[in-house]
């Protein structure tokens, strides 16, 4: 059996070796702490530097990610500048198009109105060269029919008239309503002066 003092001191050893063990424990504890903080320090100047494992596997993807959308950019740039190309091509060759078929068509309108106003200069034409030979005829044949020792032939500013009046009767001048620009009425005036020198 043991005595108080003994148990006394045993518990005195148990204290102190507690005690030991407590502090023992901490400073495994402070250093293990000190070696984390010195491997994460460590670790973070390889990442600062370029060389943590840890950092260049995740920086390689991305870098190849970077790559192949760097290489989809481009050929999608490629097909865009090939579709607008393709595009204004295609306008330029319409523009042309629609220029020459407007110029065809623009051609044709002012064939077919020169051409019709050509027809209309050569009917007029037609028309007061008829109406004065009709009126050549009828003049000639007047002065067959009349005497020549007529008092009528001394007044042949009356006779004018009265013909002119009997011809005008007889086969009435075309009535004619221009509606022309000023070029067509002088190429019209012009003929009926040429008509009107030959009479």
């Amino acid at each position: 059996e043991m005595d108080d003092e003994d148990c006394e001191r045993r518990r005195m050893e148990c204290l102190d070796e507690m005690s030991n063990l407590e502090k023992q424990f901490t400073d495994l504890k402070d250093q293990l702490y000190k070696e984390r903080l010195s491997q994460v320090d460590a670790k973070l100047q390889e990442v600062i530097a370029g060389k943590a494992p840890e950092y260049l596997e995740p920086l390689a993807a991305l870098q190849e990610n970077m790559q192949i959308r760097t290489k989809v950019a481009g050929i999608y740039r490629e097909l865009c500048l090939e579709s607008v190309k393709n595009k204004y091509e295609c306008e330029i060759q319409a523009s042309r198009q629609h220029c020459e078929s407007e110029k065809l068509l623009l051609y044709d309108t002012v064939q077919s109105e020169l051409e019709e106003k050509i027809r209309r200069l050569e009917e007029d034409r037609h028309s007061i060269d008829i109406t004065s030979e009709l009126w050549n005829d009828e003049l000639q044949s007047r002065k067959k029919r009349k005497d020549p020792f007529s008092p009528d032939k001394k007044k042949p500013v009356d006779f004018l008239n009265d013909c002119l009046k009997e011809f005008s009767l007889t086969f009435p001048r075309p009535y004619i309503v221009y509606m022309l620009q000023d070029l067509d009425i002088l190429e019209d005036w012009t003929t009926i002066r040429k008509v009107n020198a030959r009479m």
